[in-house]
């Protein structure tokens, strides 16, 4: 049975050098390589998000990303008994089981890009198990003073009140997606939260000290993102 004639340019429409099948499997399999690894690991953040994980969609909880995320969820309050029952805060257990929750967050996240099973309830429980952790490694880091109280006070004031906007921000309809400033503040938040429990004080206090910058300027971001779209709807529901 004759092959069906080569393809000499790619999916963008460039000419492919060569025109043969083999130097057109080459390039296509380097250019495909190129596009899906970094957004494979989440470094590439271009495009719209994936419509399943939007609002109005179906939960659709039964899926391999969902059961990182559902193991993650149980794994903090495991966390939480642990550390506190430690003599100083610094138990390795528990520290490796708050590291394992923070990865966790990666690797839900690398799984639906692997299969493909984005959900709406992923998109919701990811950053509230986010924020979930965070609280717990603030109530660790604050019973055995690991961390500058003052510090610790701040960071779980702009938590509890990012979980009481989500949940506004759910009932409203509002689309507020992740900014790079929060993005950029969950390694050093939670790096500190780690270290502190390592007994690495200094590096642990300088990376509380970024991360809280981060963080803020996150918040701000969104409230002011929230904000714009509540008067973009008002004006459009009363033109």
């Amino acid at each position: 049975m004759a092959e069906p004639p080569l393809r000499s340019r790619d999916p963008d429409g460039e000419r492919i050098p060569g025109g043969n099948r083999g130097e057109e499997g080459v390039a296509r399999s380097s250019m495909s390589t190129s596009r899906s690894v970094p957004r494979l690991l989440g470094l590439d953040r271009s495009g719209p998000p994936p419509a399943e994980t939007q609002g109005g969609q179906p939960l659709r909880p039964w899926t391999i990303p969902n059961a990182v995320g559902f193991a993650r969820l149980a794994l903090i309050p495991v966390f939480l008994v642990i550390a506190l029952s430690s003599s100083d805060g610094t138990d390795a257990l528990a520290a490796t089981l708050f590291a394992v929750v923070g990865f966790g967050d990666y690797a839900d996240g690398i799984a639906a890009r692997i299969t493909g099973q984005y959900s709406r309830l992923g998109a919701v429980m990811d950053p509230v198990t986010d924020r979930l952790l965070v609280l717990a490694g603030v109530i660790v880091c604050w019973r055995f003073q690991l961390l500058p109280r003052w510090a610790l006070a701040i960071l779980a004031a702009r938590e509890l009140l990012m979980l009481g906007l989500a949940r506004y921000g759910i009932k409203r309809g509002l689309d507020l997606r992740i900014n790079w400033p929060g993005r950029l503040a969950v390694a050093p938040v939670l790096g500190s939260l780690f270290f502190a429990m390592v007994g690495l004080e200094t590096l642990a206090e300088v990376l509380l000290y970024v991360g809280l910058a981060c963080a803020l300027l996150a918040s701000g971001l969104y409230v002011r993102t929230g904000i714009r779209q509540l008067r973009e709807r008002r004006a459009s529901s009363n033109p």
